[in-house]
C-alpha cells in the first residue's frame, strides 16, 4: 500500500513537470535565439576590430570603440536628434502624400480590372527605379533643399502601398460580402469586419517595406541635395575627411531603422492583429 501510494504521489507530483516543460520551450527557445543575435553581433564587431587594426588603419577605418565615441558625442550635444528631426519630418510628409494617393489608387485597382490593368505596369516600373536615379532627378528638378527628398519619399511609397492595398482588396472573400448582405448587415459593417481584415495584413507590409526603402532614398537624395538631415551630415563628414563621422552616421541610421522596424510597426502590427491569434 506504501508503495502504490508513493508510485501514485510520485505520479501525482511529476505531471505538473510534464505540463510545464512545453510551457518551458518557448522561454528557451527565445532565450536561445536571443544569445544568437548576440553572438552575431559580438563576431561582426569582432571582424570589424581585427579588420581596423590588422587590415587597415586607424584613420581608414576606425575602430568600433572610436565609432561608438564618436556617436556618443554627437548625441551628447544634440546634433544627432536635431538631423535625425530634420529626416523624420522629410518622411514623415513624403509617406502621408504616397499613402495618401496610393490606398484610393489601390482600392480602384482592387475594384475595377481594367483599372489595375492600366495602373499596374507603371507602378511596377516606378517600384523598380533605382534609388540612386531618384536622388540624381530630385537634384536637377528640385534644386538643394527639402522639397526633393519629400517628393522622392512620396514616389517611393506610392507603389508598394498601392499594388499591396489592390491585392489585399482582391484577396477579400466575396462570397462573405455576399453573404452578409443577405442577412441584412450594413455597408459600414461590412468593411469593418470583412474588408478591412483582408485589407490591413497587405497595407501593414506596404508601410514597413514601402518605409524602409523610403528611409535608404531619403538619406541618398539628402546626400546629393540636402540642407539638413541624415544624409547631409555623412556628406558633410565625408567632405571632412572623417570616416569615423560617416560611420558614426551609418550607425545612427541602422539603430533608427531597427527601433522603427522592430519596436514600432512591429508593436503597431501585433496590436491590429491579436485577433489572429499570434498566427
Amino acid at each position: 500500500m506504501t508503495v502504490t501510494q508513493s508510485k501514485h504521489a510520485s505520479g501525482a507530483g511529476a505531471a505538473p513537470d510534464e505540463d510545464a516543460a512545453p510551457a518551458a520551450r518557448p522561454g528557451a527557445a527565445m532565450a536561445r535565439r536571443f544569445g544568437l543575435q548576440l553572438a552575431g553581433y559580438a563576431t561582426l564587431l569582432a571582424i570589424w576590430s581585427m579588420c581596423s587594426l590588422v587590415v587597415f588603419t586607424e584613420y581608414v577605418l576606425p575602430a568600433p570603440w572610436t565609432v561608438a565615441a564618436e556617436m556618443w558625442h554627437l548625441a551628447a550635444d544634440g546634433t544627432a536628434f536635431v538631423q535625425f528631426g530634420s529626416s523624420i519630418v522629410k518622411i514623415a510628409l513624403g509617406f502621408a502624400i504616397g499613402t495618401a494617393f496610393g490606398v484610393p489608387l489601390g482600392l480602384l485597382m482592387g475594384r475595377v480590372r481594367y483599372q489595375k490593368y492600366f495602373w499596374q505596369q507603371p507602378l511596377l516600373v516606378l517600384g523598380n527605379v533605382p534609388g540612386l536615379a531618384f536622388a540624381v532627378f530630385a537634384l536637377i528638378l528640385f534644386g538643394i533643399g527639402a522639397i526633393g527628398p519629400i517628393v522622392v519619399v512620396a514616389f517611393v511609397a506610392l507603389p508598394y502601398v498601392a499594388l499591396n492595398v489592390a491585392q489585399g482588396v482582391e484577396e477579400v472573400d466575396t462570397k462573405l460580402i455576399d453573404m452578409s448582405a443577405v442577412y441584412g448587415i450594413g455597408r459600414a459593417e461590412i468593411v469593418k469586419s470583412v474588408f478591412l481584415p483582408s485589407v490591413m495584413p497587405f497595407l501593414f507590409a506596404a508601410l514597413r517595406y514601402g518605409f524602409a526603402m523610403a528611409w535608404k532614398v531619403e538619406a541618398l537624395t539628402e546626400v546629393f541635395g540636402g540642407r539638413s538631415g541624415i544624409g547631409f551630415m555623412i556628406r558633410q563628414s565625408y567632405q571632412e575627411f572623417s570616416v569615423a563621422g560617416v560611420l558614426a552616421w551609418t550607425g545612427f541610421f541602422v539603430i533608427f531603422i531597427l527601433l522603427i522596424e522592430r519596436v514600432f510597426l512591429a508593436g503597431l502590427e501585433r496590436r491590429f492583429f491579436a485577433w489572429r491569434g499570434g498566427r
